[in-house]
């Protein structure tokens, strides 16, 4: 197998599910064989916006032939990772470089897990949401916009609600009774807003 492993180990993060990664060559004379390749051994350390440790699944990217550099796609935002780099020829790999570590951005975050309306009332309605199940960052606040909708499904004008990210439920007040509301409701980072979930909900006739 080949003696030493590729030196100069440099990655380049591009954005927040992809980076670029650089190595020098190793000389021919100690790949003792037909040079393969060269492997990147990457894993995730842990996502910075919760700490939790969960079992770590090497991922492995073949590069053929003598290249020097390689890209890394669907990375995880916001996420700490590690890598190293072996050469290849026919009989197997060669020994690792050194460990680097790299750190992904903030991405933006999923829709929320999910959004629940309860206790119509004449002119108010309860909204209960759930974080995220991937952040990708530091939640900012959340987004509500919602509308009225009339009996010939027509869309009346729409209302923004900036909520701060802390909180998890809302009552709107001053609504129109007997009134059909569509809901849209998303979480945003420093970087942008995530995907929405939409909801519909109804005020209450009459007491």
């Amino acid at each position: 197998v080949p003696m030493v492993a590729p030196g100069n180990v440099q990655v380049h993060v591009i954005n927040s599910t992809l980076a670029k990664v650089h190595w020098d060559p190793v000389p021919l004379k100690t790949v003792r064989g037909h040079l393969q390749g060269y492997k990147v051994y990457y894993w995730k350390v842990q996502s910075l916006s919760r700490r939790s440790k969960r079992h770590v699944e090497k991922k492995i990217l073949t590069f053929r032939g003598n290249k020097t550099f390689g890209m890394l796609p669907g990375l995880e935002p916001y996420s700490s990772y590690k890598l190293n780099v072996r050469v290849v020829n026919g009989k197997g790999e060669g020994p690792a470089s050194p460990d680097k570590i790299f750190k992904t951005p903030e991405g933006v975050p999923s829709s929320p897990s999910f959004l629940k309306i309860t206790n119509p009332t004449l002119d108010s309605l309860t909204l209960e949401w759930g974080l995220p199940t991937h952040p990708n960052g530091v939640l900012t606040s959340y987004i509500l916009k919602f509308q009225p909708i009339n009996n010939t499904h027509e869309l009346g004008p729409l209302v923004e609600i900036r909520i701060p990210a802390n909180e998890s439920s809302l009552i709107l007040k001053n609504l129109n009774y007997s009134t059909r509301y569509k809901f849209y409701f998303n979480a945003q980072t420093s970087v942008g807003s995530g995907s929405q979930i939409t909801e519909e909900a109804v005020t209450i006739m009459d007491e």
